[in-house]
């Protein structure tokens, strides 16, 4: 079992969210995400929100430091 995380501070937002999540089951990981997707950043639970997030999925776990934005 892989570890996998996606990280919020690599997107741009209006909060400038600082949230990275975590888990070692994806699909418990799109759980969490889209709850937080929705609650958050306001989207709405769709297919293609979940489409977009599990293929956002890195391998590993968050960096401690905030990614370099370009």
């Amino acid at each position: 079992m892989t570890r996998k995380y996606i990280d919020c501070r690599e997107y741009p937002s209006e909060t400038n969210c600082t949230v990275a999540m975590s888990a070692d089951d994806e699909k418990e990981l799109l759980e969490v995400a889209v709850q937080h997707a929705v609650a958050v950043h306001g989207h709405q639970d769709t297919a293609e929100l979940r489409q977009q997030i599990t293929s956002l999925f890195k391998t590993g776990t968050p960096p401690l430091t905030p990614p370099i934005k370009m």
